[in-house]
């Protein structure tokens, strides 16, 4: 689980930095011919810039977030549930640091954001980030190990 959590907090961290760096100010880069665009664009909100006036709000329910993901390791024995656990910790991580240090502030900062599907301006869906992806990915992937019968101790669901 650490072992994820570093890698997304590491690539999600270098990606920002080469975001701002060479697309801020820029025309936004159109690859896999217009399906995704990059570009840099600061979010003080959530998906879909929901709750911009409460910015203040997020990183506190990042810091529950680690904190249960953390209480919840204490009896984890299942690679795959440390892998869920790692993408979204990694990715909760990930946008706390800009909601820490990026500008405008402490605890009210904005989150990079980058890629943008099938839309040059980013808009008609939200503009997203390496975390945002690992934690969607990480709850995603939670989800279907509650489906499957999967538990934390590494044991299955039996059903008789």
């Amino acid at each position: 689980m650490a072992v994820v959590t570093v890698v997304i907090v590491g690539i999600d961290l270098l990606v920002k930095q080469l975001t701002v760096a060479n697309l801020e100010g820029h025309e936004p880069v159109k690859i896999l011919g217009g399906a995704i665009y990059l570009l840099c664009l600061r979010n003080s909100g959530a998906a879909f810039s929901f709750g911009t006036n409460a910015t203040f709000v997020f990183p506190c329910i990042a810091v529950v977030v680690i904190g249960v993901i953390v209480w919840l390791t204490r009896r984890l024995a299942s690679l795959p549930w440390a892998v869920s656990y790692g993408l979204i910790l990694g990715g909760a991580a990930g946008n706390l640091g800009d909601r820490l240090f990026r500008a405008p502030g402490f605890f009210v900062g904005h989150v990079v954001d980058m890629i943008s599907v099938f839309n040059s301006q980013g808009t008609g869906f939200p503009v997203f980030n390496i975390a945002d992806s690992a934690l969607t990915c990480g709850v995603a992937l939670a989800v279907l190990l509650e489906f499957a019968g999967r538990r934390r101790d590494g044991s299955r669901v039996t059903t008789s």
